[in-house]
């Protein structure tokens, strides 16, 4: 009992402090600092290469590698195209299940599946995967979780405040599966960016979305990737559309998933994601890699070839 209530509180004074580090973020989110390094490129097909372990991602403790493969994933994402899909019993036949920040399942099984391999998650979801803690971390000591976030809060000298929150979040649950993108690895997903659209991330006010991590850590780990509930980069200026979606499938009431992606696309200032700009890049991919999509189903149209090419 005793030590019940010590853990009790020991999670409580981690919500607080966690809350504490989200207000801070939130209030300096636009001009954060970040460390900065010149990187000689990133390209895909070191992303491709699949290993028993994977370089940039280590546990919090020891530090360890990430060993992982699949041979097949499902990449699920949290759109509201998932709601009525009937796709969970198909998601949980693949070998890895992937899922992003504090995307549920319980309730949501029929349609989005039950079985978590992976999440990834953003430092920003931090108090809300703690608020869903009996789902997501009391039953979870076989998914593997990988948290990304800026260069001054992931630090590992003792000032990186969600990093500190992580190595206790470790201690209180020994089970948790819990990594970290390391500082290198970060640089190297801005540079991805770079060389894949040309932009600088930082010089256009963007932020790389969770989904652009999951995406790239997906094609490291695994062979085939399915990807369900992502659209396609031209859906939201279809003029046909006229259904709202939800932007989260398990907040139905929440903002339309294409306002907010047009939103962010069109922002100038202030930091945006560029959750268009990213879609078009995994069309790419999808060219070059075993990638597929569906809810709604969807293949990227071939690259048309200039007449004046021999």
């Amino acid at each position: 009992m005793k030590t019940r209530t010590r853990h009790g509180i020991i999670l409580i004074g981690v919500v607080s402090v966690l809350t504490s580090l989200l207000f801070l973020y939130n209030s300096s989110f636009t001009d954060a600092p970040e460390d900065q390094m010149q990187s000689d490129g990133h390209q895909m097909d070191i992303l491709q290469q699949q290993t028993s372990h994977l370089e940039g991602y280590s546990s919090i403790i020891d530090h360890k590698p990430l060993r992982m493969h699949c041979k097949s994933c499902a990449l699920v994402t949290s759109s509201g195209h998932m709601t009525g899909s009937g796709r969970g019993a198909e998601i949980d036949r693949k070998e890895c299940v992937i899922r992003m920040n504090d995307a549920p399942t319980q309730g949501y099984q029929r349609d989005v599946g039950q079985r978590t391999s992976l999440r990834v998650v953003a430092h920003s979801s931090m108090q809300r995967v703690l608020r869903y803690r009996l789902e997501l971390l009391n039953s979870s000591q076989n998914t593997f979780f990988i948290f990304w976030g800026p260069g001054n809060y992931m630090r590992q000298n003792g000032k990186g405040l969600v990093y500190n929150n992580l190595r206790l979040l470790k201690q209180m649950m020994p089970k948790l599966q819990v990594y970290v993108i390391s500082r290198l690895k970060m640089q190297h997903f801005d540079e991805l960016f770079k060389k894949e659209t040309g932009k600088d991330r930082k010089r256009s006010n963007s932020w790389l979305s969770t989904g652009w991590f999951t995406m790239a850590i997906a094609v490291e780990i695994c062979d085939r990737i399915d990807v369900y509930g992502m659209i396609p980069p031209e859906f939201c200026k279809s003029p046909k559309l006229e259904l709202s979606v939800p932007y989260h499938y398990y907040e139905p009431a929440g903002p339309d998933e294409c306002k907010m992606y047009l939103s962010h696309e069109q922002g100038r200032h202030g930091s945006h994601h560029r959750f268009i700009t990213e879609k078009r890049v995994f069309a790419n991919w999808a060219r070059m890699f075993n990638i597929h999509f569906y809810q709604p189903d969807w293949r990227p149209a071939p690259v048309t070839k200039n007449s004046t090419d021999s």
